[in-house]
């Protein structure tokens, strides 16, 4: 079964982190529920609102067309009623590019640029106080 973004499926918690809770969605596919999409509002402990095991009815927010994951969300449904029919536009969404490996390069090289203008405001702000 090919998902979509914004289609409602339902499937089975399989394992609760901190961070978040897996569903199987059948077929060897899976997807994270964030802490942040588990319920509206702050939750301090995601364990108070679902169990390995417990079958969930979520909105599949975002998939990420090169790995394959997919981000779900049950906050979605307690305020917004969907349809099993996808949205009229879809967006494909690559959180990785499998074309480029330039890994953390661009961050080493502008590190000692950002250091020293860090240090310069921080030396007027000083100077000004």
């Amino acid at each position: 079964m090919p998902f979509q973004i914004g289609q409602r499926v339902t499937g089975h918690i399989t394992g609760i982190q901190p961070y978040g809770a897996f569903v199987s969605l059948g077929g060897h596919r899976q997807g994270l529920i964030h802490i942040s999409e588990c319920h509206c509002g702050y939750v301090k402990d995601i364990h108070d609102y679902l169990k390995v095991n417990q079958e969930v009815n979520v909105v599949i927010l975002d998939i990420d067309e090169f790995t394959g994951k997919i981000s779900l969300s049950l906050r979605c449904l307690e305020h917004v009623k969907y349809t099993q029919e996808p949205p009229e536009h879809q967006h494909r969404h690559y959180w990785t590019n499998h074309r480029v490996n330039i890994g953390f390069k661009p961050i080493a090289e502008h590190l000692a640029g950002w250091k020293t203008e860090a240090l310069q405001r921080l030396d007027h702000n000083q100077a000004s106080s």
